[in-house]
């Protein structure tokens, strides 16, 4: 991952730390972290190189992420989805690459759920509909959407492009976590959108939408959901590591009330921090399996089945199910003073409480649906998968 390290400095993480307060109260992320960001060559990460792009391994984008969320869990997720759909665009026809990618790699949120309607006109759709959740969307160029598209005999989801200037933001990102990523709704009314800024929703799960045949890159072959929740598992993963981290200083200088004992003494808080060690590093001994097995069978242009993609989506839970339960453990024992607003630990838990919410991540589902289908149970075909 030398491309990646490459892109992301030390100072990086550490501004994203020294704005992360400042960026919660905004509700949004800073305009010097954007400015940081488009300047660190993260945003062309994915990119093609026709476009100007490094079109890196699909893996690549992993660590930097874990990393960002070392010094802010809202902009690690904001920066590394706006990283993540420009490979997402690069799955678009030719001509929808060119006009996006056109001044090179763009800032694109990209609330997927179909809760829009798509009806055809001409060579094209009429698009009305409202999105939740689009995350970093104040500063966004062009959007994705998901919707029903096609006539009403034969309707299919599909991914809809257009640029930012077609939407109207509305302000309900009033949350307790995450506050930073600005994940507000989209209205659209009744715009008109060309049929080649639509992509079927069941090529990009397959790992077989247009862009994968327009570019040499492996990563262009990815399927989207395993890619999505990969991805996505990255902030709250590094967030437990940076709890660890702020745990084991604090055993440095706490001293327990009324005992008057160095807690770094007490067996209880040294085996707090072992135990987190061990349990973090066999997260990301399971991301590198689970990535392992996608990244062999891309390479060697094999058909990803639905049951190995429903496994990827297990473990990516698994990693911020088993992430959320580490802070909680190490919180546990770091006493009240931890949830003073100026502790950064009480806003680390309470965004990895919000990312455990995500769809892609509730665990019941993403268990079962692994389980059903090596077991040979049938599962819905427009299960996220």
């Amino acid at each position: 991952m030398v491309r990646a390290a490459a892109v992301l400095t030390g100072d990086f993480i550490d501004r994203l730390a020294e704005r992360a307060a400042e960026a919660e109260e905004l509700r949004r992320l800073p305009a010097a972290t954007i400015d940081d960001y488009r300047r660190s060559g993260l945003p062309g990460l994915l990119l093609p190189a026709r476009y100007g792009g490094q079109q890196a391994e699909f893996p690549e984008i992993l660590e930097p992420i874990r990393r960002m969320a070392h010094g802010c869990a809202s902009s690690a997720w904001t920066l590394g989805f706006y990283t993540l759909h420009n490979w997402m665009l690069a799955l678009f026809g030719e001509q929808a690459q060119d006009e996006v990618f056109a001044s090179g790699p763009v800032l694109c949120p990209a609330p997927l759920a179909p809760t829009g309607r798509g009806t055809p006109d001409g060579d094209g759709i009429r698009l009305s509909g409202r999105w939740s959740w689009a995350t970093g969307v104040a500063d966004a160029d062009w959007i994705l959407v998901g919707a029903i598209c096609g006539p009403d005999d034969g309707p299919y989801p599909a991914l809809v492009l257009l640029p930012a200037s077609d939407i109207r933001i509305e302000d309900v990102w009033h949350t307790a976590g995450m506050r930073a990523t600005g994940s507000n709704d989209v209205v659209i009314e009744d715009v008109w959108v060309p049929q080649h800024r639509l992509v079927k929703v069941a090529d990009i799960y397959s790992g077989t939408a247009p862009g994968a045949a327009l570019h040499d890159g492996s990563a262009y072959r990815w399927p989207m959901v395993p890619a999505l929740a990969l991805v996505a598992a990255m902030p709250a993963l590094g967030s437990a590591e940076r709890v660890a981290d702020l745990y084991a200083q604090r055993l440095e200088e706490r001293v327990l009330a009324y005992s008057g004992a160095a807690q770094k003494n007490q067996p209880a808080a040294q085996i707090r921090l072992g135990d987190a060690r061990v349990r973090l590093g066999a997260l990301r001994g399971l991301r590198d399996a689970t990535v392992a097995r996608l990244q062999d069978a891309v390479d060697g242009r094999e058909r990803i089945s639905r049951s190995v993609r429903a496994q990827a989506r297990a473990a990516a839970a698994h990693i911020v199910h088993e992430s959320r339960a580490v802070i909680a453990d190490l919180l546990e024992a770091s006493g009240a003073s931890v949830h003073f607003v100026d502790n950064p630990l009480q806003r680390i838990k309470r965004d990895v409480d919000i990312i455990c919410g995500h769809v892609v991540f509730d665990y019941d589902t993403a268990r079962e649906l692994a389980g059903a289908l090596e077991a040979g149970v049938k599962v819905s075909p427009i299960a996220m998968i």
